[in-house]
């Protein structure tokens, strides 16, 4: 399985490419490193996927019930936009103009790991989100979050 550490900026060229990190590359298994399927974010970032990430999560989409309408809202919210990518031989990513306009990425970016995938994000935005939260509000996240009891059918 593919877990990602670290945080890296990148700029996004006039073509829409970035170059992706030395230090992802390093992350990723050697007949993982050149496809990708890249989505909107759950927030105002996109979501890089290795196709190894991406191939159960959409494995599991497809067995939702088509019947439920929510199964087919969330189908279109979530897969919309999401496309397969390919680096170059520069080793850049080119991405889709409407994922860029949705996640307001113009120049600067930040590549954040987030356990299987990798978020970018517009670089301010990605500022502001951490200077609006306090120690005091992660640290009751973080209790929040992670004092929930452990479900032993999934360990």
């Amino acid at each position: 399985m593919i877990s990602f550490l670290g945080e890296y900026e990148s700029t996004i060229d006039a073509k829409g490419r970035f170059l992706l990190p030395a230090g992802l590359k390093r992350q990723l298994p050697v007949d993982d490193a050149t496809h990708f399927v890249i989505n909107r974010g759950f927030e105002k970032c996109l979501t890089l996927y290795p196709l190894q990430s991406w191939k159960p999560i959409f494995s599991e989409i497809s067995q939702l019930n088509d019947f439920d309408p929510k199964v087919r809202e969330f189908r279109r919210y979530f897969l919309n936009g999401a496309t397969q990518l390919e680096v170059d031989s520069a080793g850049r990513i080119l991405l889709p103009k409407n994922l860029l306009e949705h996640a307001s990425l113009d120049k600067d970016i930040v590549l954040v790991s987030a356990l299987n995938k990798i978020e970018i994000w517009d670089k301010a935005k990605y500022q502001q989100f951490f200077e609006s939260f306090t120690p005091e509000s992660f640290s009751s996240l973080a209790n929040e979050v992670m004092n929930k009891p452990v479900d032993k059918q999934n360990s």
